[in-house]
């Protein structure tokens, strides 16, 4: 029996891009797919997959959220996450919210198949590069609890405020009111000790994470 996968992104064209990937192997099949964490969390209630391969930029609710959900509902069910966002941004997050794996979606083909292939068989998939800047990154313990210290989307919108957008283009990319991604900003200002987006641009680029 081929191993089932759903796909879960927003975009239709990258999801057939996928799918063409996934059909060159023998042994795995796109079963089905969804356009946003809600549809996904639906679909997986009322059926059987054996991997689910999720953005967590779609919009809508935040998808380590909805991965938390997923995980919640099926705990052994395998999920690839896939997204535009560099490794050191949210695989972390990813893993402690229950990811089996995290790619970008940059990455080789022959990448996304390895770690398909290693998940499938309830292993770990960690890039090389994000083995390395794991590595890279013990010494530095008090910038990663600062980071820690935000939720999943607080952490989201550090990252966008980091590559300069606005606050209303936040909230049009997340799918948020205006006010909601300002009191999001105002949180991170309290818990990270700054006082405007320019120190938060600055700690993003500092540490890496755009």
């Amino acid at each position: 029996m081929p191993i089932k996968i759903i796909i879960a992104d927003d975009h239709s064209i990258f999801r057939q891009g996928l799918r063409q990937v996934i059909d060159t192997t023998v042994n795995m099949t796109v079963v089905d797919e969804a356009c946003n964490g809600q549809e996904l969390l639906s679909k997986v209630k009322s059926n059987d997959y054996d991997i689910v391969i999720l953005d967590i930029t779609m919009p809508g609710r935040n998808g380590l959220d909805v991965l938390v959900e997923l995980k919640n509902i099926k705990p052994k069910l395998p999920v690839l996450v896939l997204s535009m966002h560099p490794e050191e941004q949210f695989a972390l997050r990813a893993y402690k919210s229950g990811a089996s794996g995290y790619l970008t979606k940059g990455s080789p083909s022959a990448d996304l198949l390895d770690a398909l292939h290693k998940i499938s068989l309830g292993k770990k998939y960690v890039s090389a590069v994000l083995a390395e800047s794991l590595v890279t990154g013990l010494n530095d313990v008090s910038q990663q609890n600062l980071q820690h210290s935000l939720s999943n989307r607080e952490y989201q919108v550090m990252s966008l405020i980091g590559s300069g957008k606005t606050v209303g283009k936040i909230a049009e990319e997340l799918v948020l009111s205006v006010k909601t991604v300002s009191t999001y900003r105002a949180h991170i200002l309290a818990k990270l000790n700054m006082k405007n987006n320019a120190e938060i641009t600055r700690f993003v680029i500092e540490n890496n994470l755009l």
